[in-house]
């Protein structure tokens, strides 16, 4: 399966950390990963995902040849346009993550990086039909790039937010909202003993049952 990643922000390290996680997940696949050069560095909210809609559906566009799309940020950043664009199937890693919360059938918190995130996650949840499974939507306060960088202070951090979602919202699982956690998935479960979905993972699994079931 030729699966293709698009990072809708102009990080590559990112893009290159969000494809280790995805070809781990899925070592038989081919699995390629697309940065959206001319884009914010960082998708922080709705106005940083309106200036990379356009980069990325010209990204969507390239990747024609691919069996799967996935877009590699948690906020779904043209996910619906992109399918337009596209005839093979397309996920986002926010749109996973929930689908596969349902799947193991947990009520879940989100855990994700600064306020200005918030009503573009609680929008997608609430259009998708999850908000009777989502018992809270967190910021941890940390930038994306700081959660990109993985240090000990983030880590921690990261943690605390994810057992509060826990003992004060009465979280089953706990959705890792940042395409940069995806690499911290194991050294937060350890500290937490939560479970824990990571997009990325997720997205890379559904998005080879859907070209098998196509």
């Amino acid at each position: 399966m030729r699966l293709v990643f698009i990072n809708p922000n102009s990080t590559q390290a990112m893009t290159d950390a969000v494809t280790a996680v995805a070809r781990r997940t899925l070592p038989e696949a081919d699995i390629t990963g697309l940065t959206n050069c001319g884009a914010p560095a960082a998708i922080e909210g709705a106005a940083d995902g309106e200036l990379a809609l356009p980069g990325v559906l010209s990204l969507v566009r390239r990747a024609r040849e691919a069996d799967a799309i996935v877009i590699a940020c948690f906020d779904d950043t043209g996910l619906n346009e992109a399918r337009d664009e596209s005839d093979c199937p397309v996920l986002g890693i926010g749109q996973a993550s929930y689908l596969m919360a349902e799947i193991m059938g947990r009520r879940f918190s989100v855990v994700t990086s600064v306020p200005v995130s918030l009503p573009v996650i609680r929008g997608n949840i609430e259009r998708s039909g999850f908000s009777g499974d989502c018992a809270s939507i967190r910021a941890s306060g940390l930038p994306v790039l700081e959660i990109d960088r993985g240090s000990e202070e983030a880590r921690a951090r990261l943690a605390e937010e994810i057992l509060r979602a826990r003992d004060e919202d009465g979280a089953e699982a706990v959705i890792l909202g940042c395409a940069g956690m995806a690499p911290l998935r194991a050294d937060l479960a350890a500290r937490t003993s939560m479970v824990l979905i990571d997009g990325v993972a997720a997205a890379a699994v559904l998005a080879q049952a859907a070209h098998l079931a196509g």
